[in-house]
């Protein structure tokens, strides 16, 4: 009624301003009112009143085949899912495991809530948040500037040092590496080529060679000597020529490099983990004070216990001597071993995952494999925070991955600029990318034009130029790189 009011006395130019501002209030009252009366969501089913308000979708309803969600969950209201309306993040703390100073993190957080306002974990006694970034920022950095990315790495299993506080938004993840069998189906769909096909060789561990001359014909990797490289070896033939992954359609597939493994999740919709996602998945809900264990079955470092949770090299000596304790010299069956409490199976053990991020010299592998050792002894000792970097087009018999996705948030949008001289008219395009110069339904909620002038006039006709703007998506969801 106040809007009806309002446009016809600008019509009969009876507009005064002071009458203007009362009836805009009115209608504000009158939105408010209706809002309480018929609800929020009423509201928002209006297209005129709620088109750029849209509620976040139920993260209850957000499910996918072979992915598990990782997010906040009610601890009233069995397996039900935090909306986010609220903080649903994971936070929990990131890192290695045999540096001790998490303790006094995790004493720390005994006295401060996890989620809402005093939610900051790390902050020392009596200073702000805003505080502790002016000093890490601006504060003496120990040891000299370091690169961008620079994590200082533990000996043993090569964590993050000093562990800390991280959160990471909900996701979904892989139940399980992907198998050579869902790795087939990609390759034969698309007649992809992976890039140990392309190099024509691979990695092949010295004890797997099928014959002892190959010792002497391949090179050493100069960084892990004890990987040999075959020609001939890639994910179908994973010891060379003369080998087959038959009868192991279900066991990770290697000798992919990290494009390989992008390209097959941008393939089949998501894309790869992010390294504190990854680890926030493989604590398997242990995020609280008292619950991070150095390993995914625990604390026991007994190869009688781990022998049940992952598949290690075991206690034989590395390279020659695999005892095959827990039933596998080589790579397992993706769902041998029994899951963690989320559902995630082989996140220690079997094969290095690839991970989303890093440089292209030093891309990130997570979860060690089946050549490693409980207390490092030997390679990388298989904790929670067991963490490597290889070469982006490292193919090796050791290393596969698995895919991730994020929970989905409702649309928002930002309004940029648009200069109309270097990027054409500004015209509405529709959902297939079509552009097309008569305005359509909706088009007025897509373009902007202000009433205030650049300062800057044409030099040669002296012309100003209104200023444009267009709405675009608010990117939420995060996205791989690597391609």
């Amino acid at each position: 009624f106040a809007m009806t009011m309002i446009n016809t006395m600008v019509l009969q130019g009876r507009y005064r301003p002071p009458t203007l501002r009362f009836l805009a209030a009115a209608t504000c009252v009158l939105i408010s009112f209706i809002a309480a009366v018929n609800g929020y969501e009423n509201i928002l089913d209006d297209e005129e009143i709620g088109a750029n308000l849209d509620p976040h979708p139920d993260p209850n309803e957000e499910n996918y085949d072979n992915m598990i969600y990782v997010g906040r969950m009610h601890h009233e209201k069995e397996n039900h899912r935090i909306g986010f309306d609220e903080d649903n993040g994971v936070k929990y703390i990131y890192g290695t495991g045999f540096d001790l100073s998490h303790k006094d993190i995790e004493e720390k957080d005994l006295h401060h809530e996890k989620y809402g306002p005093d939610a900051f974990h790390d902050l020392p006694q009596g200073k702000t948040r805003e505080e502790v970034l002016r000093e890490r920022r601006h504060g003496k950095v120990e040891g000299g500037p370091k690169p961008y990315g620079y994590i200082e790495e533990h000996p043993l299993d090569g964590g993050s040092v000093p562990p800390k506080v991280v959160r990471v938004k909900p996701f979904f993840l892989d139940a399980y590496p992907v198998t050579n069998k869902e790795f087939g189906k990609f390759v034969r769909s698309v007649y992809y080529e992976t890039e140990a096909e392309q190099f024509g060789w691979s990695f092949v561990l010295a004890s797997f060679l099928p014959k002892a001359e190959m010792l002497d014909e391949g090179d050493a990797d100069p960084e892990a000597e004890h990987w040999v490289t075959v020609d001939g070896a890639y994910w179908r033939r994973p010891e060379g020529p003369s080998s087959t992954y038959k009868h192991r359609e279900n066991h990770p597939v290697v000798h992919v490099s990290h494009r390989d493994a992008a390209e097959y999740c941008q393939w089949v919709g998501k894309r790869l983990p992010g390294e504190r996602e990854y680890e926030a998945a493989a604590r398997a809900g242990h995020w609280g004070p008292k619950n991070r264990t150095l390993y995914s079955w625990g604390e026991e470092d007994t190869w009688d216990i781990a022998s049940n949770f992952a598949n290690l090299w075991g206690n034989g000596s590395f390279p020659w001597q695999n005892k095959a304790e827990d039933g596998w010299r080589g790579t397992s069956p993706v769902k041998h071993y029994p899951p963690n409490a989320m559902g995630f199976y082989d996140m220690t053990g079997n094969v290095w995952e690839w991970m989303r991020g890093g440089k292209h010299k030093a891309r990130i592998v997570r979860g060690a494999s089946y050549v490693d050792s409980l207390d490092g002894s030997f390679n990388h000792a298989a904790t929670l925070g067991a963490r490597s970097t290889l070469h982006g087009t490292t193919t090796t018999g050791n290393v596969g991955f698995r895919c991730a996705r994020s929970a989905t948030q409702r649309t928002e949008y930002d309004w940029v600029y648009h200069d109309e001289e270097r990027h054409g008219k500004l015209v509405i395009e529709d959902e297939f990318g079509k552009r097309d110069m008569i305005p359509q339904q909706g088009w007025e909620d897509q373009f902007s034009m202000e009433d205030d002038f650049f300062d800057e006039r044409d030099e040669f006709d002296g012309e100003t130029v209104k200023k444009r703007k267009k709405k675009v998506k608010r990117k939420r969801t995060t996205v791989s790189s690597e391609l």
